[in-house]
């Protein structure tokens, strides 16, 4: 390849793949710059990565990829027409060069606990790859197919969307051989403007999967999964017998704890509420299907922990906390409380933020919440955000404008000897109130 300035019409891909399969690294983070990487620089509302080109070079990456003719350094600079779209370019290249097969998932909730029990089940088998944390949009998805390796046996990537188009998208650079959706929830409803419309955007994943020839792994409880999976190949977990992956629900006080009928095997998980339950049957069913061990498997579900805040089961001195505050949308926080209900304790407080992206739903979904809180005959609750502040009725509970003002008002006012929820999307940061529990 001649050196110089190029944009990707004047360049085959083909000729990019090169130079990647070369310095396999990719970098878009001058703060996180390896020597010998690719360094993508993408642009941003906030930020335009190509002012950062001649840094990178300077910090001995091998190539820098720009989309801003004026930030040009020197003969290892590529010149393209846009880098996000370069950057998918390439990984969509490199997933057609594998002959690795890919389960893509996706949902309303629990997509990334799912994606990380499978992890767990598979990688007892498997060379696997997973993404990495949520990185699971538009950008996230092609760096992750860019970090798969020939020697790998089998790759999980996670998809996320909060607009109509953006799974199919998605797919189109990872091009899945099978799957799964964990659920369909009021999730993003500002981006997707109705629920029919979120139901439309997750099977995105199961129409790209179907034209594939590939497989899908469908909750059979779930009867809108199953709708619109009709004329899918595919394998089926449920609470059923109809099932090819038959489980019973045992308990979930806290731990969830379940009965593998097929194989007449318990299993005592360490993730907490009955919502976790389908989480642990799909990766049981997708683990059956790549004939991992049934003790295998059941070894993978019990030493699995959550961690960054996903159904946490924290013991305190002064208090018991459930820390599930990566995220919340009116399903999930339902789901939560609903479980929460179950829980024994003679002293519940639940502390809950904002939930966010419902658009006009916003309103009439927080309203719910409280009409739960209120129905059920909570006491202490403690509310964050302009939202929850707006619509409590009757001023029943405390509202807070942050969880930073929740976290001082917790420390000159303790709560002791309590079970407490924590739960909240991730712009209201409830994990904060933590250090005054």
């Amino acid at each position: 390849m001649q050196t110089g300035f190029f944009y990707l019409s004047f360049m085959e891909i083909a000729e990019l793949y090169k130079i990647y399969l070369k310095h396999p690294l990719i970098v878009t983070d001058t703060r996180k710059l390896l020597p010998d990487s690719l360094f993508f620089a993408l642009k941003g509302e906030k930020f335009n990565g190509n002012k950062f080109a001649k840094q990178a070079m300077e910090n001995n990456v091998a190539y820098a990829i720009i989309d801003e003719a004026e930030y040009k350094t020197d003969d290892r600079t590529i010149l393209v027409d846009n880098t996000l779209e370069c950057l998918q370019q390439l990984a969509a290249y490199h997933r057609s060069q594998l002959s690795v097969p890919v389960i893509g998932i996706t949902g309303s909730n629990g997509k990334t606990t799912t994606k990380e029990l499978i992890y767990e089940v598979l990688s007892h088998k498997f060379k696997t790859y997973a993404t990495k944390g949520n990185m699971n949009n538009h950008i996230g998805v092609p760096l992750s197919i860019l970090e798969i390796k020939p020697e790998h046996e089998i790759a999980i990537i996670e998809m996320g969307a909060n607009h109509p188009g953006e799974i199919q998208n998605l797919c189109s650079i990872s091009q899945p051989d099978y799957g799964i959706i964990t659920n369909v929830g009021k999730a993003h409803l500002e981006g997707f403007g109705s629920f029919e419309n979120v139901i439309k955007a997750k099977t995105e994943l199961y129409r790209d999967v179907e034209q594939r020839n590939g497989m899908v792994f469908i909750n059979n409880n779930n009867n809108t999964l199953k709708l619109n999976a009709q004329n899918l190949k595919q394998f089926t977990y449920g609470t059923n017998s109809s099932a090819d992956i038959y489980v019973t629900f045992l308990q979930a006080n806290p731990y969830v704890k379940l009965y593998w009928e097929n194989k007449k095997i318990i299993i005592q998980s360490q993730l907490i509420g009955k919502y976790n339950f389908e989480n642990i049957l799909s990766a049981i069913a997708i683990g059956e299907y790549f004939n991992v061990d049934s003790e295998l498997i059941k070894k993978a579900i019990e030493e699995y922990y959550p961690k960054n805040a996903r159904s946490e089961f924290i013991h305190k001195e002064s208090n018991t906390i459930i820390l599930d505050a990566y995220n919340a949308n009116p399903t999930s926080m339902m789901a939560a409380l609903e479980n929460f209900n179950l829980m024994q304790s003679v002293h519940k407080v639940v502390m809950l933020g904002d939930m966010l992206e419902l658009g006009k739903y916003e309103e009439s979904e927080h309203e719910k919440i409280l009409e739960f809180l209120v129905a059920n005959d909570y006491k202490k609750v403690f509310l964050v955000g302009s939202i929850f502040s707006s619509v409590n009725m009757f001023s029943r509970f405390l509202t807070f404008k942050n969880s930073i003002a929740l976290r001082e008002y917790l420390k000159k006012n303790p709560v002791t000897g309590a079970l407490i929820l924590v739960k909240g999307s991730r712009g209201t940061q409830m994990e904060h109130v933590l250090e005054a529990l």
